[in-house]
């Protein structure tokens, strides 16, 4: 297809001849007339035989040749009109496509334009402006109030009020303390801050969405393959009948007719029309498609095999339960533990410190801290000896321990607390299910999925402490991550299957399934990069919008092909009879295509039954 600005002065010229031809057969001047209606063609008639030797050299047969050879049977019969018209057809229907693809993209560009340039650094004692591939790990960045984060970091010092609409939809912003994880993409709501750089610009959060969008963006379906794919045979068809019409009534114009009226723009256009129009609206609800491949293919998938941690669970530990030893009352079990374990970088300790920050706990500043890597910490907190760590850690330094065990479910993590050579408390700590994980799956069902499959490389008991309730159609527990992979490729058998994780061990399945969805915000790397989805939202719930999308897409892209096809084929049929003239053919097969684009149109309408919209003004999701 032709650049847009060429497509613009295609149109132009095509419209130029059909309008002064019509001036001068308005004037009596037929020759003239014929002559610049020819004129007009030409152009469009010649760029478009480029295009087709162009699609041949690459092994592509497109269905545009069939317009190639309605437009040349017009000027050899001299039908000249009807040759200007189908001309003007061609020209603006490439230009209503384009047309209706960028506004379709609209959504998905708002991206792009955000990408910040640059980036104020701090250097010897000033400020300085700087190019972002200049940006390294460590460099201390200062974010103006309105600056979009060029990379990935932690607030540096103070707090920061950001506004991640951009990335997560959220539509009020997200207040961060120091030392917090901040995304590249998200904007600054509040005072300037510094951000303390962990990534370069190009590995960053936000220069991911990008290449996604841009790799989306040149994409193409097999669904919009299905015009190259039937081109050869609609080609025959035509041919035939047109063949036919002029064998019968010996009326060449019979055959200038049919060849007119059957130019295929309802597939040429509507389908790529339709599916990028629900590539951008998928944006607009936080699901990323990589192509408008994985989106035509998750309007067909029928099995959803879930992974477990950071998928299905929250992939953190957080802190279920506190039981404190007499003399101590749980927040202060949990300030104690908390303020030894900020020398900790285990995931544990963060969350036990992030739990009391979020609480408004006073952390005081340990000393003296050692750490045991795998076992515990030990340091001074206010003066006194504080023991933090697993049971066997903490008893084994304690002068008494009680004995008992804190109640705790399968998969979850104890915590013993030791204040001078006493048991404290413990807190327990586990993996949760994701809030409202259950009504997300029903939801999936009634949208059609069918089978729902939780396939986890945890013991099994700690997979159906996690899965009860849920009315999972099968579990799968204690997997490698080959296995995982025989599980997607075995499920494949009944239909289409969707595979969503997070973590490295699921890229395999990921990539093995049908279509792979990846949980970006707090994913790794290699999951992202083998899915055909990406959610950067760090939530299950974007998914459900982005199948109802899909399945409108899909459904009205089909729609367009068969409403347009079908009143092509009675065109056709008529102009065999000599009920339509070769220009009135043209004119039909016009309205026919600016009918079915804006029917293709209709998909950027789709709201989701029961999905929370964006916030009014947000930006698009990622």
């Amino acid at each position: 297809m032709a650049l847009p600005d060429t497509r613009t002065a295609l149109l132009v010229l095509a419209l130029l001849g059909l309008v002064a031809g019509g001036v001068a057969w308005g004037m009596g001047n037929e020759p003239l007339a014929e002559v610049l209606w020819a004129a007009g063609t030409l152009p469009i008639l010649s760029a478009l035989v480029i295009e087709i030797v162009l699609s041949l050299r690459a092994g592509e047969f497109g269905l545009d040749l069939v317009a190639a050879v309605s437009m040349t049977a017009a000027l050899v019969f001299g039908e000249t009109l009807a040759a200007a018209v189908v001309a003007l057809m061609y020209a603006g229907g490439s230009f209503l496509e384009s047309f209706a693809e960028g506004r379709a993209r609209r959504e998905m560009r708002s991206l792009l334009e955000r990408v910040p340039r640059s980036a104020i650094r701090h250097r010897d004692g000033g400020l300085e402006e700087v190019p972002l591939d200049a940006i390294e790990p460590g460099d201390r960045l200062l974010i103006r109030q309105g600056d979009v984060a060029p990379v990935d970091g932690t607030v540096a010092n103070g707090g920061a009020l950001l506004d991640q609409s951009a990335l997560t939809g959220e539509a009020m912003p997200v207040r961060l303390g120091s030392g917090e994880a901040v995304m590249s993409g998200a904007t600054n709501a509040g005072p300037a801050f510094d951000l303390l750089a962990t990534r370069r610009a190009e590995e960053s959060t936000y220069a991911g969405i990008v290449r996604l969008v841009e790799s989306a963006q040149r994409s193409k379906a097999p669904m919009s393959r299905l015009a190259d794919q039937y081109a050869l045979g609609f080609l025959a068809v035509t041919l035939t009948l047109a063949g036919a019409a002029w064998t019968a009534t010996a009326d060449p114009i019979r055959a200038v007719a049919v060849l007119v009226v059957a130019t295929p723009c309802p597939l040429i256009l509507a389908v790529p029309v339709a599916l990028v129009a629900g590539l951008s609206r998928g944006a607009h609800y936080g699901v990323l498609f990589k192509g408008a491949r994985a989106l035509e293919i998750l309007a067909r998938v029928r099995t959803l095999i879930l992974d477990k941690t950071g998928t299905l669970t929250d992939g953190r530990p957080q802190i279920v339960s506190i039981e404190p030893a007499p003399g101590y009352a749980p927040e202060e079990v949990l300030r104690l533990a908390a303020s030894l374990d900020q020398v900790s970088k285990h995931p544990i300790a963060r969350a036990i410190v992030a739990e009391a920050r979020e609480q408004g706990l006073r952390l005081a500043v340990p000393e003296a801290a050692e750490e045991s890597p795998g076992e515990g910490v030990a340091g001074r907190v206010e003066g006194r000896e504080v023991l933090v760590g697993g049971t066997d850690f903490v008893t084994e330094r304690v002068a008494e321990a009680d004995g008992t065990e804190a109640a705790r479910d399968a998969g979850s993590v104890l915590v013993a607390l030791g204040v001078n050579g006493h048991l404290a408390g413990r807190l327990v700590l586990a993996d949760v299910l994701r809030e409202g994980t259950a009504g997300l799956l029903a939801a999936l069902r009634q949208a059609g999925i069918g089978r729902i499959v939780l396939a986890t490389g945890d013991r099994p008991a700690v997979a159906r402490a996690v899965a009860g309730g849920l009315g999972l159609d099968a579990l799968q527990a204690g997997l490698a991550p080959n296995e995982k992979v025989l599980l997607v490729l075995t499920e494949g058998k009944d239909g289409p299957v969707m595979m969503v994780g997070d973590g490295v061990n699921d890229a395999p399945a990921l990539a093995a399934a049908d279509l792979g969805v990846a949980m970006g915000a707090r994913g790794a790397a290699a999951s992202a990069e083998a899915a055909d989805v990406v959610i950067l939202v760090d939530r299950l719930d974007p998914i459900l919008p982005g199948l109802i999308i899909a399945k409108g897409a899909r459904r009205i892209a089909l729609q367009s092909v068969v409403a347009g096809l079908g009143l092509s084929v009675a065109g056709m049929i008529a102009a065999a009879f000599g009920l339509i003239t070769p220009v009135e053919g043209a004119l039909l097969q016009e309205a026919i295509d600016v009918a079915v684009i804006l029917n293709a149109l209709r998909v950027l309408r789709i709201v989701p039954a029961g999905v929370p919209a964006p916030a009014p003004g947000a930006a698009p999701q990622a």
